[in-house]
């Protein structure tokens, strides 16, 4: 589930390689807030991303420092489905001149 208080949020965190957010870039599958909690659900664009504890990272302090009514944040990297450039939105590949 997708919600979209949790997903401006993400908004915040930048991949620092590509300048564009986690969200616009696709790597988030899902975001929700279950009472007192946020889940994430994310991947990054290839396994080997050297900048996957980051990018996790920095999704945990955001939402842990911009949700005022959460407690904890758990953010969960998966590999599947893989990452493709077509969950990028208009807006990131405008943005890299697609």
């Amino acid at each position: 589930m997708l919600e979209a208080g949790v997903l401006d949020v993400l908004r915040k965190v930048i991949d620092p390689e590509l300048g564009i957010n986690i969200v616009d870039l696709g790597l988030v599958y899902s975001a929700e807030v279950v009472g007192r909690k946020a889940f994430v659900v994310m991947t990054m664009t290839t396994p080997g991303c050297p900048m996957h504890a980051f990018l996790t990272e920095q999704a945990r302090a955001v939402l842990t420092q911009e949700l005022k009514d959460v407690d904890a944040v758990n953010v969960e990297l998966v590999w599947e489905p893989p990452w493709a450039p077509e969950m990028m939105s208009l807006a990131a590949r405008k943005q890299l001149g697609w």
